[in-house]
């Protein structure tokens, strides 16, 4: 019989209390650790009613990490832990190798520790970096651009190198391409008071949230001049975790998937769209590049789809966009 016991970091965060909404939908029993330095209260509250055990703390407090895993039975694990902002990475690139990579090596060591079965373990498009417009495969090329990208193949490596030592443990990576939207009955969604991703930001401006809307950069080599991107709504990210944890129950052995719809879309097509939803035009200024920001990153998701058994039910930017200015009306 499977142990359905798992431990969440960063569960009161934007991807992983989605994940954990479709976990509980299969009768997992979830635990959370998670520090709050970015969490949201409210999503905590609302989890904490679901019966999820929210236990705060730091994924590099290791034995603290071990005391849990050992009174919980626990299993398998989803990390989610860790920062997520391209440009702050350029700006204070220690603090994003202390905590993506520093930090998740301490709690991968309390795992082993432990002996931990399963680690789920949420990375990002962003190793691709530039991908010439064409849709890349988990063998393409790696070429991270910024330290939070960087931060995330350390780790992906790390897990490779870990594997090899310990035969018996088994991870599975999820390269995140841009996530966006949010839960359809409107119980959980992204919180974050300092954004970057551009549909939530757009969101907020639309509802007079925020005086100004930026398009940083418009000389990329694309068709409309600014980058494009491969959105992928937030539910459906949640379903492919849950399929790559039963995944790893029945195979009991490591892999690694693209998680995006292979459909891109620039910033402008994206700012158009929601104009279109509104009714009204959002203004936006352009600005000058970013750094570390790619020209282009769009999935091939076939080996997600064949090999996970993965479908994804909202694979439509409308609705990805409308469901986030929804949510973004609540707050």
């Amino acid at each position: 019989m499977i142990n359905k016991n798992v431990l969440v970091s960063g569960g009161a965060g934007y991807i992983g209390s989605h994940t954990i909404l479709a976990l509980l939908d299969k009768d997992y029993k979830i635990t959370v650790i998670d520090d709050m330095s970015t969490g949201s209260e409210q999503t905590k509250r609302y989890l904490e009613s679901l019966g999820v055990e929210f236990i705060l703390g730091n994924i590099n407090e290791i034995d603290r990490v071990k005391s849990i895993i050992k009174e919980k039975n626990i299993e398998t694990v989803l990390n989610f832990a860790g920062s997520i902002i391209v440009g702050e990475s350029v700006e204070n690139p220690v603090k994003y190798y202390e905590n993506n990579f520093s930090n998740t090596l301490l709690f991968l060591k309390a795992c082993l520790d432990e002996n931990i079965k399963r680690f789920v373990f949420s990375s990002t498009a962003s190793i691709y970096g530039d991908a010439n417009n064409e849709p890349v495969t988990e063998t393409s090329k790696v070429a991270p651009m910024n330290p939070y990208a960087e931060s995330k193949l350390m780790v992906e490596k790390a897990l490779a190198d870990v594997k090899i030592a310990h035969p018996d443990f088994n991870y599975g990576i999820l390269r995140y391409f841009n996530v966006a939207g949010a839960d359809h009955k409107g119980r959980v969604g992204q919180m974050s008071k300092d954004a970057t991703h551009l549909i939530k930001v757009s969101t907020q401006k639309a509802l007079k949230k925020r005086d100004s809307l930026e398009i940083f950069g418009t000389d990329y080599p694309t068709f409309d001049g600014t980058c494009i991107r491969d959105y992928i709504h937030i539910s459906d990210l949640a379903q492919a975790h849950v399929n790559l944890v039963e995944y790893m129950e029945k195979n009991e052995k490591s892999n690694l998937f693209n998680c995006g719809y292979g459909d891109g879309f620039s910033v402008k097509q994206v700012i158009s769209e929601l104009e279109s939803i509104i009714g009204e035009s959002l203004n936006a200024k352009e600005s000058p590049r970013r750094a570390g920001d790619p020209v282009s990153i769009v999935a091939n998701n076939a080996k997600i789809k064949t090999e996970l058994g993965w479908k994804p039910k909202h694979n439509n930017l409308t609705e990805i966009i409308t469901s986030a200015l929804e949510w973004e009306k609540t707050l």
